[in-house]
């Protein structure tokens, strides 16, 4: 290993986890620096802590052991690389954690849009959004509504909406206790918890798409530039402030990497492209489907999928194990028989003794498309799921609304469909004042919104097995549930859907509570492995 004298160990020191294995990692050092470092690395035949001290620390005048770390040339190698020579991939090498707070569950939509970010989001599902912080309820209020005749009447109906909602709470605790009453001897913690996740479960519905939430983002110079262009053209104007709010705070600590964003000749050329594509395509959606109306289709749908599927994993699962080309595996896959091939995929997948054991790439090797009509709550949870293609219609509510069968049971029916029928109604004078793209704010959660989902088998594995969870909402859970039973019964890839091991198909309303109790022990007695 390359040795370092000790004035240069006293520079690395504050900056490396170690200095003599060949293992290491970069701490408090500024995103572009280390960024640089990496773009730099792939050019140099030194290594990257010899690198540092060559090329990015500074010797300052005080002396040899008050050495500083430079940005310029940091700054300096990126305006080079990645604006000069177009070498995007760089901007891969800087990241940072950003707090997005006070947004509505319509932007919330915009900013969770990118593969290469990691999201968490507020949830409906365990905060209840009974406070009032400065005396109103927590929904956003778009500005294009400032002056206009219905503003009035959009806060009046989001306000009742919200009364509702949090006048429902403690009654819908009641029933949930009623329904499932705490056993004796058990732990108090978990009932309590499972009871207000099923209250909260039950009345989300009720809340408007408006709900403000607040949504951490980690994500790398890249995937803010695509989102950042992305959301400047957006036609809300929630979306596009937001989209300088960001663009201020990012550049306070990777200015390097968006440097291009709002250059009239880059990043505005850019963003008015993403704009007339989108108006051009409304433009001829609207001239070639006028008059045509949606035939009735299922909550779920399998529009597509290759009916060879099945047998083309079988022959991906050989690939690594052998030495014939892709195409002579296929040919021999056809030629097995139903009980070799199961054989081929037991052995692939393996015993897997959670659902965090997934199977390889060969999984990858089929897809599926489904078409959705599900309820808005259940939309938001699934549309975070990354490595697919997913794509959405905007919400309205002309595609009704879903009701489970604990709001009638408790009798809040009524003040339900009021409230649906209040969004309903300011949904449609909105967009006959003129404003579609705001009137989406005033939809219920329990309307359904149309979405496609296309995923190949690998992924599908991991969001059903994950979004069929007990603790999960009943409503992604039923959709979960169907995509795995067309997957098997439809698309006839019944060795497929049976390594799915862990999807569980039950609609036992007590496995919520004993998911409540497995967390409570691994919080008392350590974690369990499955």
């Amino acid at each position: 290993m390359e040795t370092f004298s000790p004035e240069e160990r006293a520079a690395l020191v504050p900056y490396f986890t170690n200095l003599d294995g060949p293992i290491f990692a970069l701490v408090n050092l500024p995103e572009v620096v280390k960024g640089a470092l990496f773009a730099r690395y792939s050019r140099s035949a030194k290594s990257l802590r010899r690198l540092f001290l060559d090329e990015f620390v500074e010797r300052s005048h005080a002396g040899a052991a008050a050495r500083t770390v430079g940005t310029a040339r940091a700054e300096q190698l990126y305006e080079r690389v990645f604006s000069e020579y177009g070498d995007d991939s760089v901007a891969q090498l800087g990241g940072v954690h950003l707090a997005c707070e006070g947004a509505s569950n319509i932007l919330t939509k915009v900013l969770e849009w990118g593969r290469l970010m990691a999201y968490l989001e507020q949830s409906t599902r365990y905060i209840p959004y009974t406070d009032r912080p400065g005396g109103r309820w927590k929904y956003h209020v778009p500005a294009e509504l400032d002056g206009h005749p219905l503003r009035r009447r959009y806060v009046e109906t989001l306000d009742r909406a919200f009364e509702t909602y949090a006048r429902w709470i403690e009654p819908m605790r009641e029933h949930w206790t009623a329904r499932l009453p705490e056993p004796a001897g058990d732990n108090a913690a978990a009932w309590r918890a499972t009871i207000r996740a099923k209250a909260l479960d039950s009345l989300r519905g009720l809340l408007p798409a408006a709900t403000r939430s607040s949504v951490g983002i980690f994500g790398t110079g890249q995937g803010y530039e695509a989102l950042l262009l992305r959301m400047r053209t957006h036609p809300l104007a929630e979306v596009r402030d937001y989209a300088g709010q960001m663009l201020v705070e990012l550049r306070k600590v990777i200015p390097a990497f968006l440097t291009r964003v709002d250059r009239p000749e880059r990043g505005g050329a850019w963003s008015r492209y993403i704009e007339a594509a989108r108006r051009g395509t409304s433009d001829v959606a609207g001239r070639l489907l006028a008059g045509i109306e949606p035939e009735p289709r299922g909550e779920v749908t399998l529009t597509d999928f290759d009916p060879e599927g099945e047998l083309k994993v079988v022959a991906a699962a050989l690939y690594s194990s052998s030495r014939l080309p892709d195409d002579q595996l296929l040919a021999v896959a056809r030629k097995l028989g139903a009980e070799e091939r199961r054989e081929v995929l037991e052995a692939y997948v393996g015993a897997r003794a959670n659902r965090r054991h997934k199977p390889g790439r060969a999984f990858e090797r089929t897809a599926y498309r489904f078409d959705v009509l599900g309820d808005y709550g259940a939309f938001r949870d699934l549309q975070r799921h990354r490595l697919l293609t997913l794509e959405w219609q905007p919400l309205s509510t002309r595609h009704g609304w879903v009701v489970s069968e604990e709001i009638e049971t408790a009798g809040a029916l009524p003040d339900w469909r009021r409230v649906m029928d209040d969004a309903a109604g300011l949904y449609e004078a909105l967009t006959a004042a003129g404003l579609p793209e705001v009137a989406p704010y005033a939809v219920a959660m329990a309307y359904r919104v149309r979405f496609y989902m296309e995923i190949n088998a690998r992924e599908a594995m991991h969001m059903i097995e994950l979004r069929t969870t007990p603790q999960g909402h009943p409503a992604y859970r039923r959709i979960c549930q169907a995509m795995h039973r067309l997957i098997a019964e439809q698309a006839g890839h019944r060795a497929i859907a049976a390594s799915m091991s862990f999807a569980d198909l039950s609609d036992a309303e007590e496995g919520r509570l004993a998911s409540e109790r497995s967390a409570e022990r691994r919080r008392a007695g350590g974690w369990e492995t499955a």
